[in-house]
């Protein structure tokens, strides 16, 4: 069985130097059990982010701290004593020049001398200028352990609680990384072009661990996953197929299985109160005038539930641990991008510089954050760039759209009529975009593995799934579809909540009677949709005027929907037909526009077409049609 890495010593996880590669001071010995970790685990020459090492030993803050005699190009500037006597914090200067290698760090206490190695590498070429996701692209959202097994071995380790129990809602059933790579060609078949999976990371909660939200671990793959090798392994492979990967991380909460939890560095690492508090939920505190500070200061540092306590970002120490994670993750593992659970739970001051600190390390990464509000003042509020009135500035680039998902699934949940039921609604919700800073960076979605299953919302109808889909792979935005929707997957049992939503995918375990990653054991309505989904996204990748181009829609009439995604050398027209029975299109209304298109296609048959008042679009159907424009 595999022995959990974070709790080994130093010495193993780092490598420590032997006697066939000798320190410079003769009289140094090894670390021994001296040091029980030390973090970041490796850092690189050339970074923008300060390196401070968090080094965790036995009352190693009585150590005075020194690189080897010799060394060149990297050195101790300071170090900082924690409350926690077992804790020291290092700050480590790289020069620009500096040797790529494993350095030795000296500890003296007394007449002791014991050396840490810490390894410094080269980054890759052209690191920093990475790119990131963007309108251009739609990704695939997956829950590894609901995802695919794809190494049974790892199911149960004896250095983790909780073990496999494939029936249970709130249980690990086994899924890995191993499966996910098994199954790129087919994320990628659908026409993704980035996955975005739920965190990775150790989590040792006794129970309900599979989601990966309670971290114990920040450096270290749960083992029930894999390893932080097969991880990087998943990245490459990802890249090989076309797909970017986007990384899920928590700032706002650990797990109470946290090693941390046990032996803190700071008083104040985490918030505390005199008995259990809960955070209100209250993200309007952040931006309300009126607010009070007492509701403010349980929003911000109640705990999320009482397996997450809440981090103190205030802590400028925790604050620079995590900035150097997230860099460490991307530079480590390849990343093309990061997705910031609960983001407005976090302190905003803290987050602000934490999002500036990553993109100033590489200036093109892309961070979406979760801000779950259907209001959307409140929700463009923690877009970066936007102009507050209150002057704060979150720097952070993109975020999910809520509000849009909350229109989407209520439009096509029923057939109401009503004044702003209904398609109306989307328009509605589509009418506000004034109010957000960079409509290009914003998540579109209908589901995702904390909301209802779309196709529950559609209640398993075939034809308005095609319609969610429509509408993710036409509107502004960066669209991202949950696994299985390309199918219409649908909650085991609603009743369970997150765990019955949260179904496995077939074929994903060796012992599943039916594989849906293999198109010939798919029913006709299953193999309809996943076609329909691969066709409008393989579409979509090349349509600049998706990704780019703006937006002029037309107020629904009878449940329907028109709209033109277009620029000044193409269109897009989108008709939704959202009710029970054929409609006619109303061309003769839209000649603000319609009078410079030409050579019109029908984008789902690919035959041209020659639309007009007299065109029919048959009941819960949709229409695109592309254009040139003169």
């Amino acid at each position: 069985m595999k022995t959990r890495i974070f709790l080994a010593s130093i010495i193993t996880i780092m490598g420590i130097i032997s006697c066939n590669n000798p320190t410079a001071d003769t009289a140094v010995e090894a670390a021994g059990d001296r040091i029980i970790r030390a973090e970041p685990l490796s850092w690189w020459v050339g970074m923008r982010t300060p390196l401070q090492l968090m080094v965790q030993g036995k009352d190693i803050s009585s150590c005075e701290v020194e690189m080897a005699r010799g060394t060149r190009g990297v050195r101790v500037t300071a170090t900082h004593k924690a409350d926690n006597a077992d804790f020291l914090f290092i700050d480590i200067d790289i020069a620009p020049d500096a040797a790529a290698g494993e350095y030795e760090i000296i500890f003296t206490r007394g007449e002791e001398r014991f050396v840490l190695p810490y390894r410094i590498d080269s980054r890759r070429e052209g690191s920093a200028a990475r790119q990131s996701f963007t309108t251009a692209d739609m990704i695939y959202l997956l829950m590894p352990d609901r995802f695919a097994n794809g190494d049974p071995a790892n199911d149960a380790t004896e250095d983790t609680r909780e073990k496999p129990d494939r029936a249970g809602f709130f249980s690990r059933h086994g899924g890995d990384i191993q499966g996910m790579i098994d199954h790129l060609d087919y994320i990628a078949s659908t026409g993704a072009t980035a996955v975005w999976s739920t965190p990775l990371l150790l989590d040792d909660e006794p129970h309900g661990s599979y989601h990966g939200y309670a971290c114990a671990d920040y450096y270290h793959i749960d083992p029930r996953f894999g390893t932080n090798d097969l991880y990087r392994t998943f990245v490459a492979e990802s890249h090989r197929r076309g797909l970017k990967v986007i990384m899920d991380i928590v700032t706002n909460h650990c797990g109470s299985a946290h090693w941390w939890m046990r032996d803190m560095p700071f008083e104040d690492w985490v918030h505390r109160f005199p008995q259990y508090t809960r955070t209100n939920n209250l993200f309007s505190t952040n931006m309300d005038p009126n607010a009070s500070h007492a509701d403010l200061e349980i929003q911000e540092s109640g705990w999320f539930d009482r397996s997450m306590p809440d981090m103190n970002l205030d802590n400028p120490y925790l604050l620079q641990y995590f900035k150097q994670w997230a860099v460490w993750w991307i530079e480590y593992a390849d990343l093309d991008g990061l997705r910031v659970d609960t983001y407005p739970y976090n302190e905003k001051e803290p987050m602000s510089e934490w999002c500036r600190a990553v993109r100033e390390e590489y200036p093109d990464i892309n961070i979406v954050g979760e801000c779950w509000t259907g209001n959307i003042p409140q929700l463009a509020y923690w877009q970066g760039g936007t102009a507050n009135r209150d002057g704060f500035d979150s720097h952070l680039p993109s975020i999910m759209d809520f509000p849009l998902r909350d229109a989407i699934c209520e439009a096509l949940s029923g057939d109401s009529l009503r004044a702003g039921r209904g398609m109306s609604r989307v328009y509605e919700t589509l009418s506000n975009d004034f109010v957000y800073h960079d409509l290009s960076h914003m998540m579109i979605f209908t589901a995702n593995h904390d909301t209802d299953r779309i196709g529950d919302v559609v209640r398993r109808n075939p034809d308005r799934m095609k319609l969610s889909m429509t509408l993710l792979a036409t509107m502004r935005g960066i669209p991202q579809i949950f696994a299985g929707d390309e199918m219409m997957f649908t909650s085991k049992d609603r009743s369970q909540g997150h765990g019955g939503l949260r179904v496995d995918f077939p074929g994903g375990w060796a012992d599943d009677k039916v594989s849906l990653f293999d198109a010939s054991q798919r029913d006709s309505v299953q193999s309809d949709l996943f076609d329909y989904t691969q066709r409008l996204f393989e579409w979509r990748k090349t349509k600049r005027v998706i990704h780019t181009g703006r937006t002029l829609h037309f107020a629904p009439h009878g449940n329907t929907y028109a709209y033109f995604r277009y620029d000044d050398t193409d269109a897009v027209f989108v008709f939704i037909n959202n009710s029970r029975g054929a409609k006619s299109i109303e061309w003769s209304r839209y000649t603000e526009i319609t009078q410079s298109l030409h050579n019109g296609r029908n984008v789902l048959t690919g035959e041209a077409f020659e639309p007009s008042d007299s065109t029919r679009v048959g009941a819960r159907q949709a229409l695109i049609v592309e254009f040139e424009r003169r």
